[in-house]
């Protein structure tokens, strides 16, 4: 089982994945952790560092969850997925999803150094839909409507998780 879930932010792909991941005993990778520098807020690793590293977790995992809004990074692990998740509960739900998010220490130090990020995020989330290149719906719906494996696309506010 090699499970791969994208989205927009506040789509509730880490909440997915991480139930996936315990249920079936699933190696999880969240590609926040590959692509952002640990400790630095909003500073990229290089694209070297974290193509290495998405292919080093792919090499030592035989089943596993990935999950992200990379959309150059999601392709590159469809050709080795058996079944992609498209996760699209529309622009409400993200941003309803964003303010209800709990404190996430691995990539915050406190809760209040992530508020100060959330109008941030929540402009960017908002762009998901007219903004285009690797992090955009338009790069999601191609890359979901090309896969030809085992899909889903669950749309819509019934998607609405409290976490992304």
């Amino acid at each position: 089982m090699r499970i791969l879930i994208f989205g927009n932010s506040g789509s509730g792909k880490t909440t997915l994945a991480q139930t996936l991941a315990a249920k079936h005993r699933l190696a999880h990778l969240d590609l926040d952790s590959i692509v952002w520098e640990p400790g630095q807020i909003a500073v990229q690793r290089s694209a070297d560092a974290i193509a290495a590293s998405l292919r080093q977790f792919l090499a030592e995992h035989e089943a596993w969850i990935v999950e992200g809004c990379y959309g150059d990074l999601i392709e590159v692990a469809t050709t080795h997925c058996t079944e992609l998740i498209f996760l699209n509960p529309g622009l409400a739900g993200c941003l309803a999803n964003n303010r209800r998010r709990p404190w996430e220490p691995h990539k915050y130090a406190s809760i209040e150094q992530q508020d100060t990020m959330l109008e941030a995020l929540q402009a960017w989330v908002a762009d998901y839909y007219t903004r285009t290149g690797p992090w955009s719906y338009q790069e999601h719906r191609r890359i979901f409507d090309g896969y030809n494996g085992r899909k889903v696309e669950y749309a819509g506010p019934e998607l609405s998780t409290g976490r992304d």
